[in-house]
């Protein structure tokens, strides 16, 4: 990377898309713009909608622009679904250089021989991720780079994902007037902001609680060995409140947003709020504990359904501790419900950036760390340009070849 270099991550998640434009100066992040839109056309983490789901990183898209001046041309886009499936291979080369000397060619060589793998038709791969080197026989090794060697080895997790689901997140990014720098799973850039080396190495459930889905990652032994996705979240709870007030889902959320406590007895009696009853302008007066009475339920069955889920991974016995993250995890008292429910040690990672300290954004700020420190912006375009204005939404138009480019890439190693 240079010394100062722009990174633009879009997070497309069920209830909110963000941008966040990130600024790395010789190795240290700055977070410079964020912009945010209420997704449409987004159920329960899945593309259901493409004209609408276009609309909306526009939005987001153009109200980063206009917090930093800038107009944006290239992102790295998170993906993430149940659809995400990881499996390990192994990739071997000789050395090239006559003096033996590992280069970066021979790198790009042995993972290339990595990604070469059978897969269904209906898959693709979207990432690989080394977990160690090898040179002759010499295991734990983490760059090889300037080693001297006649054999070089990678041990790798493949990241792979089902091609419609890809491709459609790809198109509606595309249609959007952007051009694709890369592709990144968020539950792995999410790890690099949101872990430690020592919660790696342990045994750590990071857990992503959003609004239409949970994503669970299991690290262990220094990387990313399990993961699976909840079609359940805080769009959940938003939806009990309405149907328990009997008022409208809009409305829920504001309430949750302001009231809500995930443990009843966190709640206070004399804090009252005024709801609007469905189908009638008649007002009914609540306090905080009967919002934490229909939220404490939905948490707990949240909190249960991931440690069920961390056993059928089969990993039950073998977790330390739990991360948790994701916009559902601000509500007050959820990280003693957590350490109740999942009955390990629990903590709740934020960005420490101005701007962004919150859960919410742990994804978005994870995936700029991400490509900063393993991803690297070696060949990739300028990420903003200077311009006066964007072109509006109306006559923006596809910036034509990634999306071909990108399924040709993939479509090399199935």
């Amino acid at each position: 990377m240079s010394s100062n270099d722009i990174i633009v991550s879009l997070d497309i998640g069920t209830s909110k898309v963000r941008a966040i434009i990130g600024e790395v100066n010789n190795g240290a992040i700055n977070i410079i713009g964020v912009g945010s839109a209420d997704s449409e056309g987004i159920r329960k983490g899945a593309i259901v909608d493409i004209d609408q789901t276009v609309q909306s990183i526009r939005n987001a898209i153009e109200h980063a622009e206009r917090m930093v001046g800038i107009q944006i041309a290239d992102v790295y886009v998170g993906i993430q679904g149940n659809h995400i499936g990881l499996q390990t291979n192994h990739g071997v080369v000789a050395v090239s250089n006559e003096d033996r000397e590992i280069g970066e060619e021979d790198i790009e060589r042995v993972l290339q021989a990595a990604k070469v793998v059978a897969l269904p038709p209906e898959r693709e791969i979207i990432e690989l991720v080394p977990k160690q080197y090898l040179v002759d026989g010499l295991e734990g090794i983490s760059d090889p780079r300037g080693m001297i060697g006649v054999r070089l080895e990678v041990e790798a997790t493949i990241v792979t994902g089902v091609k419609t689901a890809v491709h459609n997140l790809l198109r509606c990014v595309e249609k959007a007037g952007l051009r694709i720098s890369g592709v990144v799973m968020m539950s792995l850039a999410s790890g690099v902001m949101s872990l430690t080396k020592d919660e790696k190495s342990i045994g750590t459930v990071l857990t992503d609680i959003g609004a239409g889905s949970t994503t669970i990652t299991i690290f262990e032994q220094g990387g990313m060995v399990a993961t699976s996705t909840l079609p359940i979240g805080g769009e959940y709870v938003t939806a009990d409140i309405a149907y328990g007030l009997r008022t409208h889902s809009d409305q829920a959320e504001k309430i949750k947003l302001k009231y809500g406590c995930a443990v009843i007895a966190d709640a206070a009696e004399d804090q009252k709020f005024k709801v609007t009853r469905m189908g009638s302008n008649v007002e009914k007066e609540f306090s905080q504990v009967d919002l934490a009475n229909i939220i404490e339920p939905r948490m707990q069955e949240i909190f249960h359904l991931i440690r069920q889920e961390v056993r059928r991974l089969g990993y039950g016995d073998k977790i330390n501790a739990y991360v948790l993250t994701g916009g559902a995890v601000s509500l007050p008292g959820t990280l003693g419900l957590a350490q109740s429910e999942l009955e390990s040690s629990v903590r709740i990672a934020l960005p420490d950036y101005i701007g962004v300290r919150d859960p919410a954004y742990s994804s978005g700020v994870g995936m700029i760390g991400y490509v900063s420190k393993i991803m690297g912006l070696r060949g990739t375009p300028s990420a903003v340009k200077k311009a006066p204005a964007r072109k509006s939404a109306s006559t923006a138009t596809p910036k034509p070849g990634m999306f071909e480019r990108l399924k040709n890439m993939f479509s090399e190693f199935i």
